[in-house]
């Protein structure tokens, strides 16, 4: 890098816009969405997509919701042609759904790309050129009136070709990119804009769509907001036009300038599912769609079921979900950290308790995973660094054990210690084959075979068959309850040396044939405080196999 002092580079201008209202705004309902996952995300994979994996994506769009859909460059390529035809020719395109093509400012090109969508319902065509001061001058040597000729030549075939393709059936909506808008003077963008304008003629009923791409993000997200409020004051029949967004990535904020560029005033958003696209890429839509739900805004995008659509996303582009990635990553609704797990536990208790109408609010998640279709086992997950509430968690939620609270340390430290000894994640059927080997299969040197029980004045008398340190035997004795005289009989037994502490249970699974689960807490000779669980279908089996597997963990 260059040192100190930086030469090489200049900050970018702000806008003179003193005024400026967007701060004050907010999101109130969902912009028009176009998909441009099959050309300018395409364009950008290492290996594009075939014709089957375009079908593929296309398919996933119009399930997702899209109604505007940039679906290639039918100009540049056969294939980009014959995929365009495809769509058409079988019958593919939905009502209501409006395919898009894009196009530059070529005659040749612009004559293809209008023959590629003859016979479609709704197409929109969308003409660009470059505008910025860096383009006009290092790549077309063009000043601002050749750059302006340019657009309005094109746009004056488009008027043409699109009056004789609504004559034959298909409703064209005509759209024009000022590209490099991000880079570009506001005045000049207006102007060449208006322009274009002026050879198309949009009235309020049919306007036409004017995208201001930041094609390369050189600034704060706040200059992208006041760039695009500045142009929607000064562009001419603000009515007649729909302000689109088109996002990149650059600078790893292309979420936060869409967003205030629609509290800016636009219309309309361009992006790609989970930020696909050129160099760092474009905006994610999934990204900006779910923000607004979080928000109670409706996005008109179904996202419930965002693991099948991240599968077939990673499957037809070959790209992958970063783990961190927003709402569709694996571990964005993962707290590995005690306090977070805790936390959490505890809201979603507090959550089921409510009822629907309820306001969603869980420490720590901001969505419900369930709204997106999504497992709650991603939510906690355990290393060395959980806490107590995150095992208790995962047993619970995954296998249905309601553990006392306090029997979380006991277990949680005894977790973390395998994790540390492993010094790997512990998945959740690892967490539970320890619970099951610590608690519930561990029965040396007590095991409880059988059990019955009487009620005799004061109480109850019970006689049991149980393996006590290898020998089949029986034991009996008087107490004030089941637990109470087994462990009298214990006691007479030779392996009564505890004191009785709490008593939990709960049913484990639904219906006639549910288990029950039952914990039991003892105290040692040395104060010691050591639990057991048993699981039986009788409840007073469970809670004497409880007993003895708290007897057994304590040596007693």
């Amino acid at each position: 890098m260059q040192k100190h002092p930086i030469t090489k580079y200049r900050p970018f201008p702000k806008v003179d816009l003193p005024d400026r209202q967007w701060p004050d705004r907010t999101i109130e309902h969902a912009p028009v969405w176009c998909s441009v996952d099959l050309r300018d995300g395409n364009q950008a994979l290492p290996q594009p997509m075939s014709v089957e994996e375009k079908l593929e994506m296309f398919d996933l769009l119009v399930g997702i919701g899209f109604k505007q859909i940039e679906v290639g460059f039918p100009s540049a390529s056969q294939t980009e042609f014959d995929f365009m035809r495809r769509l058409i020719e079988e019958g593919r395109i939905p009502d209501g759904v409006a395919i898009q093509t894009l196009v530059q400012s070529r005659e040749d090109l612009i004559a293809r790309t209008f023959e590629s969508i003859r016979g479609a319902r709704n197409a929109i065509v969308h003409l660009y050129n470059s505008t910025s001061p860096l383009q006009r001058r290092v790549v077309f040597h063009h000043d601002k009136a050749e750059t302006v000729a340019l657009a309005v030549k094109g746009a004056q075939q488009i008027r043409t070709l699109a009056d004789e393709w609504e004559a034959a059936g298909t409703r064209v909506q005509m759209e024009y990119s000022p590209e490099s808008f991000s880079q570009t003077e506001t005045a000049f963008a207006v102007e060449i804009c208006e322009a274009v304008m002026d050879v198309w003629g949009p009235t309020r009923e049919r306007p036409m769509i004017l995208n201001l791409p930041a094609t390369v993000e050189v600034a704060t997200p706040n200059i992208h907001a006041d760039q695009i409020e500045w142009f929607g004051r000064h562009v001419k029949d603000r009515e007649k036009v729909l302000i689109s967004l088109h996002t990149h990535n650059d600078r790893g904020t292309g979420v936060a300038a869409t967003e205030l560029g629609l509290m800016a005033g636009a219309d309309r958003v361009e992006g790609t599912l989970f930020g696909n696209g050129e160099r760092t890429g474009n905006l994610d839509l999934v990204t900006v769609a779910l923000n607004l739900y979080t928000q109670g805004v409706d996005p008109g995008l179904d996202f419930s079921r965002l693991n099948d659509i991240r599968d077939t996303y990673e499957r037809t582009t070959r790209m992958e979900v970063p783990p961190r990635q927003p709402y569709g990553g694996d571990l964005v609704f993962t707290a590995f950290s005690g306090s977070h797990q805790d936390a959490i536990n505890k809201g979603m208790k507090a959550q089921r308790s409510q009822p629907d109408s309820a306001l969603y609010e869980v420490p720590y998640l901001p969505i419900d995973p369930a709204d997106l279709g999504r497992n709650y086992r991603a939510i906690i997950r355990i290393n060395s660094q959980s806490g107590k509430g995150g095992v208790a968690w995962v047993l619970e939620n995954e296998y249905g054990y309601q553990l006392p609270k306090a029997m979380h340390r006991e277990l949680g430290v005894m977790v973390n210690r395998v994790a540390d000894e492993r010094g790997e994640e512990l998945s959740a059927d690892a967490i539970h084959e320890l619970f099951l080997n610590e608690y519930l299969e561990n029965k040396d040197p007590l095991e409880v075979i059988s059990a019955e029980s009487d009620t005799i004045e004061g109480g109850t008398r019970i006689a049991a068959e149980v393996v006590l340190s290898g020998q089949r035997r029986q034991i009996s004795g008087e107490g004030n309850g089941p637990i109470d005289a087994f462990v009298h009989a214990l006691r007479e037994a030779g392996r009564g040396k505890f004191e009785f502490m709490s008593y939990s249970e709960h049913s484990l699974g639904r219906g006639a044939k549910a288990n029950a689960a039952c914990y039991i807490e003892i105290r040692t000779p040395q104060k010691a405080s050591v639990f057991g669980a048993g699981i039986d279908s009788s409840i007073e089996l469970a809670s004497l196999k409880a007993v003895a597997s708290a007897v057994n963990r304590a040596g007693v």
